[in-house]
């Protein structure tokens, strides 16, 4: 059972969060102490910066010679699961928008397991629940951010190349009555080959230029060496990285305050969409782990905990990719704003429900 002293440590671990978010509204909404420029280069900052060092900070910690392999698969099938049912409904629904895929799968299986899900956690299973945890948390730092990246930056990229290249271009030689139908389909399909190829280059440059692809690969090998040869980061490093990534979750939520701040309503994306999204994340999410779970014969503490981080509230991380790149960000704001206020009251839902 917990206690109440523990519900109040969780507690006292979200306002200092929503300190940050309302200061940053006041002080756009009320003070008009930031242009949008500035508001876009708080968030550029946290982008580049108090994200891929907070990954590494995550990464570094964690001994990858100790992961549990059912509770990685788990987490893996769910996000997989996730990814081709978004990916069907997008396309039955708005003829397979990228976009809607990219939110859907931030709302439904990326977890904000570093504001709430350690102190909760620890204070429903113990401190064997937070070993979990973190590897869930490294996984999603290692390989789904970065995916999430990928998406981005093909979605980017694909509109980009349809501004650049109008299909007009594509069969303007193949209009000629001199060519017949073959010709035709073979330049079509040419230019599609050449289009993928171009694609694939430009999110490959993009990603290999960005913070958080050098620190996920940096935060896994020094992992690596630590865990297996027992060398530490010299004290100076290790304070620089801590002192930036110390204060991402707090310029993340600063920079989410600014972003309602700049939006006719508090409930950016409508309450529609809100409730839309609150079901996605409390609703399928659990769903979608719960199966994969019992399939790979998670047990005990170790299939509750899978299913409770699921149950957690939307990552600030995807949120702040979203509004870097234009992607929804109305709707995963809302999720991170609303999913924080509700988020203890469902976990302690579940909670009770899985201890039945």
């Amino acid at each position: 059972m917990i206690s109440l002293s523990s519900v109040s440590h969780i507690i006292t671990s979200i306002i200092p969060l929503y300190i940050a978010m309302i200061a940053a509204y006041i002080s756009l909404k009320w003070w008009k102490l930031f242009t949008p420029d500035q508001c876009s280069g708080i968030n550029k900052f946290v982008a580049n910066f108090s994200v891929p060092l907070l990954s590494f900070q995550v990464i570094s910690n964690n001994n990858p010679y100790k992961m549990n392999f059912k509770l990685v698969c788990a987490d893996f099938l769910q996000k997989t699961l996730a990814f081709i049912i978004l990916s069907v409904s997008a396309r039955i629904i708005s003829g397979g928008n990228l976009k809607w895929i990219i939110t859907g799968v931030s709302l439904s299986t990326l977890p904000n397991t570093l504001i709430l899900g350690i102190p909760l956690l620890r204070a429903m299973y113990g401190s064997g629940a937070v070993v979990f945890l973190a590897q869930i948390v490294v996984l999603q730092s290692l390989v789904w951010y970065n995916l999430l990246l990928i998406l981005f930056e093909l979605d980017a990229t694909n509109e980009s190349l349809r501004a650049a290249s109008p299909p007009t271009t594509v069969a303007g030689e193949s209009e000629g009555p001199q060519n017949d139908e073959g010709e035709v389909n073979e330049r079509i399909r040419n230019h599609k080959e050449r289009k993928i190829k171009t694609i694939c280059l430009t999110v490959g440059r993009k990603l290999i230029r960005n913070p958080n692809t050098h620190a996920s690969l940096a935060g896994l090998i020094w992992a690596s060496i630590h865990f297996r040869v027992g060398v530490k980061l010299p004290h100076v490093i290790e304070k620089s990285v801590s002192i930036l990534s110390d204060g991402g979750l707090g310029m993340a939520m600063f920079s989410l305050g600014l972003f309602m701040a700049s939006q006719k309503s508090v409930i950016a994306c409508g309450a529609r969409k809100a409730t839309l999204a609150m079901a996605m994340k409390f609703v399928a999410g659990p769903l979608l782990m719960a199966a994969p779970s019992a399939a790979l014969g998670l047990r005990g503490t170790l299939l509750k905990v899978a299913i409770l981080q699921a149950a957690l509230p939307q990552g600030l991380v995807p949120f702040v990719f979203a509004k870097e790149y234009n992607v929804h960000p109305d709707i995963l704001s809302t999720g991170v704003i609303f999913g924080l206020l509700i988020a203890v009251p469902i976990a302690l839902a579940y909670y009770f429900l899985l201890g039945l």
